[in-house]
């Protein structure tokens, strides 16, 4: 449990870290939150010859409420999140999913921003990401980029991050009047994790569906927008018989992951029951 010997800087800004990032990116980690990397330093599962704190980086912090979007620095803590008074009243799905991740020591310290760079597929940021319909903004050597959260998030463990970049932050479009919003999970009894996770955000005008996004989690490989069950939905009313048909949808077009707590078809059950009961929830 002694991590193998690395040399170790405080960025002070987000320029410097790039250049340390741009000078050896394969022997260099990112420190944040450290809730995944100071574990696997110890197991000696990763051993860098550079780490590079980026805690006290402040433009990397922070949460910004305007009448086009918001603005959420990839630093800003799960507690943080969580007691945001004007992101919760905008986006009251953040409280819901806040909420459920882990324990306080792990919502004091983990960030947004880590985890969703981290790509775990059983996270829970990456789903809410998704159905929120998140840009994600990218500092690297070359400048700045955005990238929409859908291809984001390429396999376990992986996302479109160069070995220069750095997710600097979180940008959601300011939903329409009238959309509601809803994260459920089923929490791995250890961990925490979502064995599946379901976000979804829904507009209704009298009874019928007009807009609808579904982000999943803990079910692939990687969060994967519900693409297919979305569209399906446009245009109807939530019935039992739309609702079925939906879940059937999503529980058909997943590739489901198998493990020693629930095996593929576990998952994709799971994925039609909390699908059905997201929108149930909403609907009511």
């Amino acid at each position: 449990m002694i991590p193998a010997a690395f040399d170790y800087v405080r960025a002070s800004s987000l320029a410097q870290a790039i250049d340390l990032l741009r000078d050896d990116p394969d022997g260099t980690k990112l420190l944040a939150g450290g809730h995944t990397l100071l574990p696997a330093l110890k197991l000696r599962l990763a051993s860098p010859a550079l780490l590079i704190d980026i805690a006290g980086i402040a433009e990397l912090k922070g949460i910004e409420i305007g009448e086009a979007g918001i603005r959420i620095g990839a630093l800003t803590t799960h507690t943080e999140l969580l007691a945001s008074e004007p992101l919760n009243e905008a986006l009251p799905v953040f409280r819901q999913a806040a909420g459920l991740i882990a324990d306080p020591q792990v919502r004091n310290r983990g960030t947004i921003g880590g985890s969703l760079a981290n790509a775990d597929p059983a996270a829970d940021w990456p789903a809410v990401m998704l159905a929120l319909h998140a840009e994600f903004e990218i500092a690297g050597s070359k400048g700045l980029r955005r990238v929409a959260a859908r291809d984001f998030f390429v396999d376990i463990f992986s996302t479109v991050l160069e070995g220069d970049e750095i997710l600097a932050s979180i940008h959601i479009p300011r939903p329409n009047a009238g959309t509601c919003f809803i994260y459920r999970k089923i929490r791995h009894p250890a961990s925490g994790f979502a064995v599946v996770g379901i976000a979804v955000a829904m507009r209704l005008q009298q009874s019928v569906v007009t807009e609808i996004s579904i982000g999943v989690t803990g079910a692939a490989n990687h969060a994967f927008a519900g693409g297919d069950a979305a569209d399906f939905l446009i245009g109807k009313t939530l019935s039992q018989e739309n609702m079925d048909r939906a879940a059937k949808l999503l529980g058909e077009t997943t590739a489901c992951l198998s493990d020693r707590y629930a095996s593929a078809e576990y998952r994709a059950n799971l994925l039609r029951i909390e699908i059905r009961r997201a929108l149930l929830a909403l609907s009511s």
